[in-house]
């Protein structure tokens, strides 16, 4: 039995999506009607809060894969008590790859180092999935590509070596499906570094029409990423930033490839598969 978290969101879905038709798969939400796929698998209702919606998703579970989204919170710990508690064998968990760089002190990185540590000292095998920003994450410009053709983020030229979702989640598969990944860190990346003007300007080509770039200020991304995440959580995300802009998110990793065997998707190949995200079409 394999229990997913985070099932509904950008990684845990497409890990629901991969496994293999034969497993016996179990999924935790909040909310089951946003589950995909749910034909194959057991939805149980609940969240890390809910202790006995904990017990529930993890009786009979051998493996886990974990996301966690609370930055500071105690969902990590309560997950994996209960793991522990359940008997489970093996948990694979979704990290980031800043932990991993001595200059970022920033509050996620930070809550993500503490929460691998818990893993690690909890007894169970463990396996963590580290990888650099999602190329999903420039779906938030869609809105402004549809209505004004226009890009709008901080510090347009600072590269980035963001990874495929969908390749996180082949990765994520195999952890939990295959032997020789415990006690293993993957540092996850695609196979290039790219900025935000470079990101747009191949978004222009696949949409056939031509998109402006519109560098923000801190100031300007600040009041934009306060609409959707806590103050602090804003500075941490600026922090992050700052970093980026002096190439600590430059590094290609092929880590992808000793895994599973042929080359990370480019941000061209990921666009490609979500352009109507973009056209609206």
């Amino acid at each position: 039995m394999i229990l997913v978290t985070g099932a509904t969101g950008t990684v845990g879905r497409e890990v629901v999506r991969r496994l293999p038709a034969d497993a016996e798969v179990r999924v935790l939400t909040r909310d089951p009607a946003r589950v995909t796929g749910a034909g194959r698998i057991t939805v149980v209702r609940g969240d890390y809060g809910d202790a006995s919606s904990l017990r529930a998703a993890l009786h009979g579970v051998s493996s886990a894969f974990l996301v966690t989204t609370v930055v500071g919170g105690d969902q990590d710990a309560r997950f994996v008590r209960a793991a522990a508690d359940a008997g489970v064998e093996h948990v694979v968990k979704l990290s980031a790859a800043a932990v991993e760089d001595s200059a970022a002190d920033d509050l996620i990185t930070r809550w993500q180092r503490e929460s691998e540590q818990l893993l690690r000292s909890s007894g169970l095998a463990w396996t963590l999935l580290r990888p650099r920003s999602f190329m999903s994450n420039s779906l938030a410009w869609a809105a402004d590509i549809r209505t004004e053709g226009v890009v709008r983020d901080l510090y347009g030229e600072s590269p980035n070596a963001c990874v495929d979702p969908g390749d996180i989640a082949e990765v994520a598969v195999r952890a939990l499906t295959r032997p020789g990944h415990a006690g293993r860190a993957y540092l996850l990346t695609g196979p290039e570094a790219v900025t935000a003007v470079e990101r747009t300007a191949q978004l222009s080509s696949l949409l056939g029409r031509p998109l402006r770039f519109e560098e923000l200020g801190p100031d300007q991304a600040r009041s934009r990423w306060s609409r959707r995440h806590p103050p602090a959580v804003v500075e941490a995300l600026l922090q992050s930033a700052l970093r980026q802009r002096r190439g600590a998110k430059a590094q290609v990793d092929e880590t992808f490839a000793g895994v599973v065997g042929r080359s990370a998707r480019t941000f061209g190949q990921w666009a490609a598969d979500h352009v109507a995200s973009f056209s609206g079409r």
